[in-house]
Protein backbone atom coordinates (compact mmCIF):
# COMPACT_ATOMS: atom_id res chain seq x y z
CA UNK A 1 0.00 0.00 0.00
CA UNK A 2 2.73 2.03 -0.61
CA UNK A 3 1.35 4.17 -3.44
CA UNK A 4 -1.55 5.66 -2.20
CA UNK A 5 -3.33 5.04 -5.53
CA UNK A 6 -2.60 1.33 -5.28
CA UNK A 7 -4.33 -1.77 -2.92
CA UNK A 8 -3.00 -4.91 -2.07
CA UNK A 9 -5.20 -7.50 -0.48
CA UNK A 10 -3.57 -10.48 0.42
CA UNK A 11 -5.75 -13.20 1.12
CA UNK A 12 -5.29 -17.31 1.38
CA UNK A 13 -7.73 -20.05 0.63
CA UNK A 14 -8.15 -23.31 3.16
CA UNK A 15 -10.41 -25.94 3.36
CA UNK A 16 -10.97 -29.64 2.88
CA UNK A 17 -10.68 -32.30 -0.46
CA UNK A 18 -12.60 -30.94 -3.45
CA UNK A 19 -14.67 -27.88 -1.59
CA UNK A 20 -13.95 -25.34 -4.43
CA UNK A 21 -10.86 -23.75 -3.01
CA UNK A 22 -8.75 -23.33 -6.57
CA UNK A 23 -11.35 -22.49 -8.16
CA UNK A 24 -12.65 -19.66 -5.56
CA UNK A 25 -9.11 -18.49 -5.94
CA UNK A 26 -9.31 -18.48 -9.97
CA UNK A 27 -12.73 -16.32 -9.23
CA UNK A 28 -10.87 -13.67 -7.34
CA UNK A 29 -8.00 -13.23 -9.50
CA UNK A 30 -10.44 -13.01 -12.26
CA UNK A 31 -8.18 -16.07 -14.07
CA UNK A 32 -6.73 -19.61 -13.90
CA UNK A 33 -4.20 -19.78 -11.97
CA UNK A 34 -4.98 -22.64 -10.25
CA UNK A 35 -5.36 -26.15 -11.06
CA UNK A 36 -9.05 -26.90 -10.27
CA UNK A 37 -10.97 -30.43 -11.61
CA UNK A 38 -13.39 -33.24 -9.93
CA UNK A 39 -10.65 -35.55 -8.90
CA UNK A 40 -10.96 -39.02 -6.43
CA UNK A 41 -8.07 -37.49 -4.73
CA UNK A 42 -6.54 -34.17 -3.24
CA UNK A 43 -5.36 -32.37 -6.59
CA UNK A 44 -3.61 -29.09 -5.00
CA UNK A 45 -0.37 -30.37 -3.53
CA UNK A 46 1.65 -28.20 -2.95
CA UNK A 47 1.04 -24.27 -1.96
CA UNK A 48 0.81 -21.37 -5.03
CA UNK A 49 0.28 -17.66 -5.44
CA UNK A 50 -1.55 -15.85 -7.60
CA UNK A 51 -1.88 -12.43 -8.46
CA UNK A 52 -4.74 -10.74 -10.44
CA UNK A 53 -3.94 -7.98 -12.82
CA UNK A 54 -4.96 -4.06 -11.37
CA UNK A 55 -8.70 -4.00 -10.73
CA UNK A 56 -10.56 -0.34 -11.47
CA UNK A 57 -13.70 0.36 -10.22
CA UNK A 58 -13.89 -0.50 -6.95
CA UNK A 59 -11.87 1.80 -4.55
CA UNK A 60 -12.01 5.64 -4.09
CA UNK A 61 -9.30 6.71 -1.21
CA UNK A 62 -8.79 10.53 -0.52
CA UNK A 63 -10.76 11.16 -3.38
CA UNK A 64 -9.36 9.86 -6.12
CA UNK A 65 -10.30 6.46 -7.87
CA UNK A 66 -7.31 3.84 -6.64
CA UNK A 67 -5.98 0.61 -8.24
CA UNK A 68 -6.90 -2.61 -6.38
CA UNK A 69 -3.98 -5.77 -6.53
CA UNK A 70 -5.34 -8.95 -4.84
CA UNK A 71 -3.22 -11.64 -3.85
CA UNK A 72 -4.66 -15.28 -3.26
CA UNK A 73 -2.39 -18.28 -1.90
CA UNK A 74 -3.51 -21.89 -2.95
CA UNK A 75 -3.12 -24.61 -0.02
CA UNK A 76 -2.66 -28.21 -0.09
CA UNK A 77 -7.01 -29.33 1.37
CA UNK A 78 -7.03 -30.49 5.16
CA UNK A 79 -7.29 -33.19 5.51
CA UNK A 80 -5.24 -34.43 2.16
CA UNK A 81 -5.66 -37.94 0.57
CA UNK A 82 -1.55 -37.83 0.10
CA UNK A 83 -0.48 -35.78 3.17
CA UNK A 84 -0.72 -35.90 6.51
CA UNK A 85 -1.95 -33.13 8.51
CA UNK A 86 1.48 -32.25 9.69
CA UNK A 87 2.71 -32.04 6.69
CA UNK A 88 -0.01 -29.54 5.31
CA UNK A 89 -0.25 -27.59 8.15
CA UNK A 90 3.92 -26.94 7.70
CA UNK A 91 3.72 -26.31 4.32
CA UNK A 92 0.99 -23.49 5.04
CA UNK A 93 2.58 -21.90 7.03
CA UNK A 94 5.74 -21.74 5.28
CA UNK A 95 4.04 -20.40 2.51
CA UNK A 96 2.21 -17.35 4.67
CA UNK A 97 5.18 -16.54 5.88
CA UNK A 98 7.51 -16.62 2.66
CA UNK A 99 4.49 -14.73 0.90
CA UNK A 100 2.88 -12.56 3.26
CA UNK A 101 5.60 -12.23 6.06
CA UNK A 102 6.34 -8.59 4.88
CA UNK A 103 3.03 -7.06 4.05
CA UNK A 104 0.68 -9.31 6.08
CA UNK A 105 -2.42 -11.39 5.62
CA UNK A 106 -5.88 -9.46 5.22
CA UNK A 107 -8.56 -12.24 4.91
CA UNK A 108 -8.35 -16.34 5.62
CA UNK A 109 -10.98 -17.63 3.15
CA UNK A 110 -12.81 -20.74 5.01
CA UNK A 111 -13.97 -22.65 2.31
CA UNK A 112 -16.94 -24.73 2.52
CA UNK A 113 -19.43 -26.11 0.23
CA UNK A 114 -22.64 -24.80 0.43
CA UNK A 115 -24.38 -27.95 -1.32
CA UNK A 116 -23.24 -30.44 1.75
CA UNK A 117 -24.35 -30.37 5.46
CA UNK A 118 -21.28 -29.39 7.93
CA UNK A 119 -20.72 -31.61 11.00
CA UNK A 120 -19.48 -31.02 14.03
CA UNK A 121 -15.91 -32.86 13.55
CA UNK A 122 -15.01 -31.20 10.47
CA UNK A 123 -15.99 -27.96 11.84
CA UNK A 124 -13.88 -28.73 14.84
CA UNK A 125 -11.35 -29.71 12.46
CA UNK A 126 -11.15 -26.89 10.75
CA UNK A 127 -11.32 -24.34 13.05
CA UNK A 128 -8.15 -26.20 14.81
CA UNK A 129 -6.39 -25.96 12.14
CA UNK A 130 -6.82 -22.00 11.48
CA UNK A 131 -6.02 -21.39 15.25
CA UNK A 132 -2.55 -23.29 14.73
CA UNK A 133 -2.07 -21.23 11.66
CA UNK A 134 -3.39 -17.91 12.45
CA UNK A 135 -2.81 -17.85 16.29
CA UNK A 136 -5.93 -16.53 18.81
CA UNK A 137 -7.17 -14.12 17.06
CA UNK A 138 -8.23 -16.26 14.27
CA UNK A 139 -11.98 -14.90 13.85
CA UNK A 140 -11.29 -11.09 13.48
CA UNK A 141 -9.23 -12.60 9.83
CA UNK A 142 -11.09 -15.43 8.88
CA UNK A 143 -14.10 -15.24 6.30
CA UNK A 144 -16.69 -18.60 5.30
CA UNK A 145 -16.89 -18.99 1.61
CA UNK A 146 -19.67 -20.92 0.68
CA UNK A 147 -19.28 -22.55 -2.86
CA UNK A 148 -21.23 -24.15 -4.76
CA UNK A 149 -24.41 -21.32 -3.73
CA UNK A 150 -25.48 -22.19 -7.20
CA UNK A 151 -26.35 -25.79 -6.60
CA UNK A 152 -28.08 -24.45 -3.53
CA UNK A 153 -29.91 -21.72 -5.62
CA UNK A 154 -31.27 -24.85 -8.20
CA UNK A 155 -32.59 -26.72 -4.96
CA UNK A 156 -34.82 -23.94 -4.56
CA UNK A 157 -32.88 -22.04 -1.67
CA UNK A 158 -32.08 -18.41 -1.37
CA UNK A 159 -29.31 -17.04 1.15
CA UNK A 160 -31.81 -16.21 3.64
CA UNK A 161 -33.90 -19.01 3.24
CA UNK A 162 -30.33 -21.45 3.30
CA UNK A 163 -29.02 -19.68 6.40
CA UNK A 164 -32.63 -20.59 8.22
CA UNK A 165 -32.19 -24.15 7.32
CA UNK A 166 -28.36 -25.05 8.11
CA UNK A 167 -27.10 -26.84 10.65
CA UNK A 168 -26.18 -25.29 13.94
CA UNK A 169 -22.84 -26.16 13.66
CA UNK A 170 -22.50 -23.68 10.44
CA UNK A 171 -24.30 -21.30 12.33
CA UNK A 172 -21.91 -21.59 15.26
CA UNK A 173 -18.82 -20.91 12.88
CA UNK A 174 -20.69 -17.85 11.19
CA UNK A 175 -21.71 -16.22 14.31
CA UNK A 176 -18.16 -16.64 15.52
CA UNK A 177 -16.35 -15.04 12.72
CA UNK A 178 -18.81 -12.24 13.13
CA UNK A 179 -21.33 -13.29 10.28
CA UNK A 180 -18.17 -12.68 7.55
CA UNK A 181 -19.47 -14.83 4.83
CA UNK A 182 -19.83 -14.50 0.89
CA UNK A 183 -22.08 -17.14 -1.22
CA UNK A 184 -20.17 -18.26 -4.56
CA UNK A 185 -21.40 -19.92 -8.06
CA UNK A 186 -18.83 -22.20 -8.76
CA UNK A 187 -19.57 -21.79 -12.64
CA UNK A 188 -16.30 -22.51 -14.74
CA UNK A 189 -16.09 -18.65 -15.32
CA UNK A 190 -17.20 -15.77 -13.03
CA UNK A 191 -18.57 -12.85 -14.80
CA UNK A 192 -17.00 -10.05 -13.68
CA UNK A 193 -20.11 -8.09 -12.39
CA UNK A 194 -20.01 -10.85 -9.93
CA UNK A 195 -16.61 -11.29 -9.51
CA UNK A 196 -16.94 -7.05 -7.96
CA UNK A 197 -19.34 -7.94 -5.65
CA UNK A 198 -17.37 -10.77 -3.81
CA UNK A 199 -14.27 -8.19 -4.10
CA UNK A 200 -16.87 -5.18 -2.48
CA UNK A 201 -17.67 -7.76 -0.08
CA UNK A 202 -14.11 -8.70 1.12
CA UNK A 203 -13.11 -5.19 0.65
CA UNK A 204 -15.66 -4.28 3.37
CA UNK A 205 -14.78 -7.05 5.69
CA UNK A 206 -11.44 -5.45 5.58
CA UNK A 207 -12.13 -2.10 6.45
CA UNK A 208 -14.39 -3.20 9.14
CA UNK A 209 -11.51 -4.46 10.79
CA UNK A 210 -9.33 -1.10 10.50
CA UNK A 211 -7.08 -2.62 7.83
CA UNK A 212 -4.80 -4.82 10.24
CA UNK A 213 -2.76 -8.14 8.82
CA UNK A 214 -1.80 -10.71 10.47
CA UNK A 215 1.32 -12.28 10.26
CA UNK A 216 3.20 -9.60 9.42
CA UNK A 217 6.86 -10.05 10.31
CA UNK A 218 10.20 -9.67 8.45
CA UNK A 219 11.41 -12.91 5.79
CA UNK A 220 14.15 -14.98 7.47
Amino acid sequence: MADSNEMTINLVVLGKTQAGKSAAGNSLLGSSDFESRLSPSSVTMRCSLGRSCRILGLLRRNGCESALHVRVLDTPSYPHSALGKEQVRDTVRAALAHHFGEEGLHLALLVLRADLPLCPDESDDAVQFIQELLGPTWKDFTAVLLTHADKAEEAGYSEETYLHSASSTLLSLLSSVQHKYIFLDNHNSIIKEERNIVLRKLLNFIRKNNYQVLLKHRKE
